[in-house]
């Protein structure tokens, strides 16, 4: 026996509510060809255009084998084209192509339509709320891991 319910375990309500986020972008995307980490690549690299690598798997919450995992797909899909800096040669710059900003529109458009389908079950101040909320959680959370 445990020391608290499932019921009150708010972290097995968020996981169930990410999983459900993730599990419903993977089946959007994948008329637009490409996966989560994908669409959260070049929707990072749209907002970004030149950032390294490094920087990107920050943004994306990756770890920066995956993201060049992520990027060489890319790459080789012709979604994104990478070219040193200018001053830094050991670091590469990486831009989408004109077929990943299609690719992006495309995958962007399914991914708003279901956000809007969700954030269209809240009130304006319910949505508030939550995102407060959510931030809470956040703050708490990381603060917990900081602990010793």
């Amino acid at each position: 026996m445990t020391s608290m319910p499932a019921s009150e375990r708010l972290g097995s309500h968020l996981k169930r509510a990410e999983q459900a986020l993730s599990a419903t972008k993977t089946t959007l995307l994948k008329p637009a060809g490409v996966t989560v980490a994908q669409y959260s690549a070049l929707l990072c690299l749209a907002g970004s255009p030149g950032i390294s690598a490094a920087a990107l798997a920050r943004m994306c919450g990756v770890t920066p084998p995956t993201m060049n995992t992520v990027l060489k797909n890319l790459q080789d899909r012709a979604l994104i084209e990478r070219t040193p800096h200018e001053w830094h040669r050991n670091v590469l710059e990486t831009r989408l192509t004109d077929e990943g900003h299609a690719v992006l529109a495309d995958a962007d458009a399914r991914i708003v339509r279901a956000e809007q389908a969700l954030a269209a079950q809240f009130t304006d101040e319910e949505r508030a709320a939550l995102v407060g909320l959510l931030g809470r959680c956040v703050d708490v959370l990381e603060k917990e891991r900081a602990r010793p």
